[in-house]
């Protein structure tokens, strides 16, 4: 990935800084449609925007950045599409891995393995086995993630203990259940960024971005750079966080 260490950040890092961004990349398509451009090409664009988005990330000290790469439902997308896609994640993972590790990030995966091709699967597992020991950035990547799919899967756990006797229903905590989804042991998200215009979630997040903040940016993924992240933290800064209290509460986000 395009992250040497002499690459400095252009703009001023912000005052506040989430621990904790998602990002919905949106918009590959439409982005090579308007220039007349195949979708392939769209997408292509958008691992280039990826790899600014993780090294401006990195510089402004986020601590967790989740990214939104492939969801569940993407599968009913043309079959070349789909195919020119999981020849991107090949490539990313294959050229991208080293200079991630080297620069200390850890990759974890989130999202339903068991119906993935074994090449894609040992992809994934390789990618968090090298970087399991590194405590810099952490980049979550979903894939073939569904937020609905996570929930439905940790009650399902979490409703086989009890009929096996080892819970009882009071056991059933907003805290167990968040225990059992795949952000076990990852803070929520603080902000949620969107590209394209779009505002929705799009089946991402639902538990975690139960108090996180949303900026939609009118641009399409491919355009995303460190001064579009500047401008959504400096966004974020600006809102007051209250949780359902009435005074905002501090902690969220290091300044």
């Amino acid at each position: 990935m395009s992250m040497r260490e002499g690459a400095a950040t252009q703009a001023k890092a912000p005052a506040c800084v989430p621990v904790h961004v998602g990002v919905i990349m949106d918009g590959n398509g439409r982005w090579a449609t308007a220039r007349n451009l195949p979708r392939f090409e769209g997408h292509r664009r958008g691992v280039e925007a990826l790899r600014r988005c993780v090294r401006a990330a990195r510089e402004i000290g986020i601590r967790y950045l989740t990214i939104y790469s492939f969801s569940s439902e993407n599968w009913s997308r043309p079959a070349q599409e789909i195919s020119e896609l999981m020849g991107l994640l090949k490539r990313f993972v294959r050229h991208d891995l080293a200079e991630l590790h080297a620069n200390n990030v850890r990759v974890r995966i989130i999202g339903e393995r068991l119906s993935l091709a074994r090449e894609i699967s040992n992809l994934l597992e390789e990618a968090e086995n090298l970087t399991k020991g590194n405590n810099g950035l952490t980049l979550v990547i979903a894939f073939n993630y569904g937020a609905r799919q996570e929930i439905a899967a940790a009650a399902a756990r979490i409703a086989a203990q009890v009929a096996a006797g080892e819970l009882t229903p009071e056991d059933v905590t907003v805290e167990r259940i968040g225990a059992n989804l795949l952000t076990a042991g990852i803070p929520d998200p603080d902000l949620i960024v969107r590209t394209s215009g779009e505002q929705r979630l799009s089946n991402f997040l639902l538990w975690q971005a139960a108090y996180a903040e949303f900026v939609f940016l009118p641009i399409y993924w491919p355009e995303f750079d460190e001064a579009a992240l500047l401008g959504a933290i400096e966004e974020f800064a600006r809102r007051d966080r209250r949780f359902g209290g009435v005074t905002a509460r501090a902690g969220s986000a290091r300044s």
